[in-house]
């Protein structure tokens, strides 16, 4: 392991590693190490969409649009995908049910699929605009907070198997924050009218939220309360 992939641990206080609920500091090194040991073989499984993941507040737009804007890839916000009816229904405060979600997350799904597929033909010189790969690689917003869940994002990648959980195309950052930062950022959100889940709903989303750290290796744990920047950083680290 080189120094780099010490970048996480090096970067923040004491104070912020007590909130790494389902990563302890050991664990975060073993990925560190497997991610440093495996880089040799990334060239084939080079993440084409990286999924900002995490419940309402955890700053997933902000890091997204960050990250993308940094990386030179599209942006994606999963909100802008739901149909009508699914944002009526949470801005009353009423969760979401799986009738509400699969049907979402099976049309990102597809919007992934197709950005995949354009890249992968435009690298057999079958698609004319070679020039656009980045923009078609993609950072996506999402909640994604089960594992059946991101399961369906993953076979976007066409080469997914499913049920593997080999690391693929379709690779995820959890924001990792605690709860009394996330009722701060809702709740002031909410009062400004800037988006339309209320704070009531935060409680439902980390009743839901899911994280398998024995199979999913495919999932890398940043601390949500740190600046944007060094957030971005890390990703970058840690993922690319």
């Amino acid at each position: 392991m080189d120094n780099s992939d010490y970048y996480l641990l090096q970067h923040q206080p004491d104070h912020h590693l007590h909130h790494l609920n389902f990563l302890n500091q050991q664990q975060i090194i073993t990925t560190m190490m497997n991610h440093h040991h495996n880089k040799g073989s990334l060239e084939t499984t080079a993440p084409m969409v990286l999924v900002i993941m995490g419940v309402s507040g955890s700053g997933k737009t902000t890091i997204g649009e960050l990250l993308a804007k940094t990386m030179d890839f599209g942006f994606l916000d999963a909100d802008d995908f739901h149909p009508v009816a699914n944002i009526e229904k949470m801005s009353k405060g009423i969760p979401l049910n799986e009738e509400d979600r699969i049907p979402w997350l099976e049309t990102l799904r597809d919007t992934l699929r197709t950005k995949i597929n354009q890249i992968s033909s435009s690298s057999n010189g079958t698609y004319d605009d070679v020039d656009d790969d980045k923009k078609r690689k993609a950072v996506l917003c999402c909640s994604a907070l089960q594992k059946k869940y991101r399961e369906i994002l993953r076979t976007a990648d066409p080469n997914y198997k499913p049920g593997s959980y080999v690391p693929g195309r379709v690779k995820f950052i959890y924001l990792e924050t605690p709860i009394e930062v996330l009722l701060n950022r809702v709740n002031k959100r909410a009062a400004e009218g800037k988006h339309f889940m209320p704070a009531s709903l935060l409680q439902s989303q980390l009743d839901l939220l899911q994280i398998d750290n024995e199979h999913e290796k495919d999932i890398t744990v940043v601390d949500g309360t740190l600046p944007p920047q060094f957030i971005v950083n890390d990703i970058r680290s840690l993922i690319l």
